[in-house]
């Protein structure tokens, strides 16, 4: 399976065909009753069962795609050195190092490296998105009042 490493980002052509095949896509998973469905393989007309959570994973890749943006497959389970982790949450590894030390996110020790789930790093990023969020609106809300900012 792809990692982290491998992020990959569609060319203008495969965001053509990415747009195409996810709108198709969509409204065809939506009509299936088959948690396992067969489709067929245009090229080679031969037929394949697929489960539907593959399909909708497809769904997604394809509607990342389709937008431009960088996609990357990883497995759940996978640690992430310290690096990697600095590089998803878009911080210096000091900086990561920092939020381990003080519980922010779970870690292992192998040796003398530092471990982290890449579902933890996911989980932390999610909150900081969430927050900062939160801290726009309130900023946006007290502008408001005192009369900064018309809606």
């Amino acid at each position: 399976m792809e990692t982290y490493n491998n992020v990959n980002k569609a060319s203008k052509e495969e965001q053509k065909v990415a747009i195409q095949s996810y709108d198709a896509l969509s409204s065809i998973i939506k009509e299936l009753k088959s948690n396992n469905p067969e489709i067929e393989i245009d090229e080679t007309q031969e037929r394949i069962k697929i489960p539907i959570s593959a399909l909708k994973l497809l769904g997604e890749i394809l509607e990342a795609m389709s937008k431009g943006k960088p996609f990357s497959l990883v497995p759940i389970a996978t640690e992430v050195t310290t690096q990697k982790a600095a590089e998803i949450l878009g911080c210096s590894r000091p900086h990561f190092v920092k939020l381990l030390e003080e519980g922010e996110i779970d870690f292992t020790k192998v040796g003398k490296h530092r471990r982290v789930k890449f579902e933890d790093v996911m989980n932390y990023k999610r909150k900081m998105k969430e927050a900062q969020k939160k801290h726009i609106i309130e900023i946006m809300q007290s502008d408001e009042e005192i009369g900064l900012y018309d809606t």
